[in-house]
């Protein structure tokens, strides 16, 4: 230890250790203290999280560092912060990360009322940082306001992930029976009830986040005990109209289908929640829309009932759902609606339908853009392109929550197909390629071959089978 490294627990601005040099101390909380740093990696920002560990007191500080030590390191992409270094737990804990610039959602809200379309765009950029987490294994199950950066580019990165749980590491906090850690107005009721390993958990979460960005409120209040907690596993709560006047009814449907106290009820992935938010016009619209009050004491006590009997079983999920509610995208040539393709791509996407109980299917069709396009809104082509794409989807009976039917009017099909696949978090592209006796649909077999080259999802081609004797 050098002449100016610090005794553990105290950390003065000048000194040093493991060869980064302490700054100012920018947040001091029950479970730690967060120090502005520069050191080895200083090509970017950095912050210095040292946790609150002292002989006699609550070893839940020891077991979020370890947490977060463990699971950091393999989060990548610019949703969480970089990842810098460790501080040797029998020396000083520490961990070292990137500063993430912006403000945390936390402070956005408490400057007031937000407008919807806000609402909408933040709470979008939420579930996609949300989204990349369950992708990459890990549920955070602390998401709130103050755990969320905006960043300037509008992006959203989530921070301390002390209470996160990752599908291939030892879960600390279950180890030690601490199932409901958490921030109390965010905690979901399968926490409640035990379950560390449902990524709907983060669902319910971003629910309450969104009925408090869009209200002012929170949904369940700050319950300070078990029994409090335990409410929303059965009581609903007051509809966002009912707070504050002119939420639209289909803000209102996204923040109470976040908010269904059965997780099987809710979105089953963050991206179909980013996709909802960013496309009002798709939202299906059910009872919940419409909702003035809370639901009747009845039906409330049938699912205090239900939940009473089930509560010492608790109901365990796939570790990880994220991939099994995929966003399947099918790109549909209806400027040939007679093509020889167009039955072959019908009976593969029913195929891949068939694979999952949840999913979010999107038809594309992409059609020449003419003349003042974008200026003066949708052609009289695109609401026919709208009707062919209508037409074709039928034979397959998709529920129409499942489903939704885009024209993009581009002069670039494969640039838009793959911005389009990116904006929504899709999984699959399926599109059809032109056979050898098509030469007339030559460049549909150039977007094919583009699309499959730069898409960073997996794509499916298919192709018209060969006659026999060809």
């Amino acid at each position: 230890m050098s002449a100016r490294e610090p005794a553990p627990g105290s950390l003065e601005p000048g000194s040093e250790i493991d060869g980064f040099v302490i700054g100012e101390r920018v947040h001091a909380g029950a479970m730690g203290s967060l120090y502005r740093v520069c050191g080895p990696a200083a090509d970017m920002p950095l912050v210095m999280k040292v946790p609150h560990i002292r002989a006699g007191e609550s070893d839940e500080a020891l077991i979020n560092f370890e947490t977060e030590v463990m699971i950091m390191p393999v989060l990548v992409g610019p949703h969480v912060p970089r990842f810098v270094a460790a501080g040797d737990l029998a020396r000083l804990p520490y961990v070292v990360t990137e500063w993430v610039a912006g403000e945390s959602l936390e402070a956005v809200r408490a400057r007031g009322a937000l407008p919807f379309d806000a609402v909408a765009r933040l709470g979008a950029a939420l579930a996609d940082a949300v989204h990349s987490l369950h992708q990459q294994d890990t549920i955070h199950f602390d998401l709130k306001p103050d755990n969320a950066i905006v960043r300037p580019s509008g992006e959203i990165a989530l921070i301390d992930f002390g209470l996160a749980y990752h599908a291939n590491f030892p879960d600390l906090l279950a180890e030690e029976k601490r199932f409901a850690a958490g921030s109390a107005p965010y905690i979901s009721p399968e926490q409640i009830l035990g379950v560390r390993d449902d990524t709907r958990s983060d669902l319910f979460a971003l629910g309450v986040v969104l009925y408090e960005l869009a209200t002012g409120e929170l949904p369940f209040g700050v319950p300070a005990t078990l029994a409090g907690l335990r409410d929303r596993l059965w009581l609903d709560p007051v509809p966002p109209a009912a707070r504050r006047p002119g939420v639209p009814p289909w803000l209102q449907e996204v923040i109470l289908r976040c908010l269904e106290p059965d997780a099987d009820e809710r979105y089953q992935s963050a991206a179909h929640i980013a996709f909802d938010l960013r496309h009002p016009d798709k939202v299906r619209l059910t009872a919940r829309a419409r909702k003035s009050d809370p639901d009747p004491f009845f039906v409330q006590l049938r699912r205090w009932w239900r939940v009473r009997r089930r509560r010492h079983v608790a109901r365990r999920v796939p570790k990880m759902q994220a991939g099994s509610a995929p966003v399947i995208m099918v790109a549909v040539d209806t400027t040939n609606p007679e093509d020889e393709r167009q039955p072959f791509l019908q009976r593969v996407t029913a195929q891949i339908l068939s694979l999952s109980a949840e999913f979010r299917l999107m038809c594309i069709s992409v059609i020449g853009a003419g003349p003042g396009a974008e200026a003066e809104g949708p052609s009289g082509a695109y609401l026919e392109h709208l009707v062919r794409l209508r037409h074709w989807v039928e034979p397959l009976r998709l529920p129409a929550q499942r489903l939704s039917l885009h024209v993009i009017e581009s002069a670039n099909p494969a640039g838009a197909l793959l911005d389009y696949a990116r904006s929504n978090h899709v999984d699959l592209i399926v599109l059809g390629a032109p056979g050898p006796s098509q030469q007339a649909l030559a460049w549909w077999r150039s977007v094919a071959s583009t699309v499959t080259a730069n898409a960073t999802c997996s794509v499916h081609v298919v192709r018209v089978p060969a006659q026999a004797g060809d």
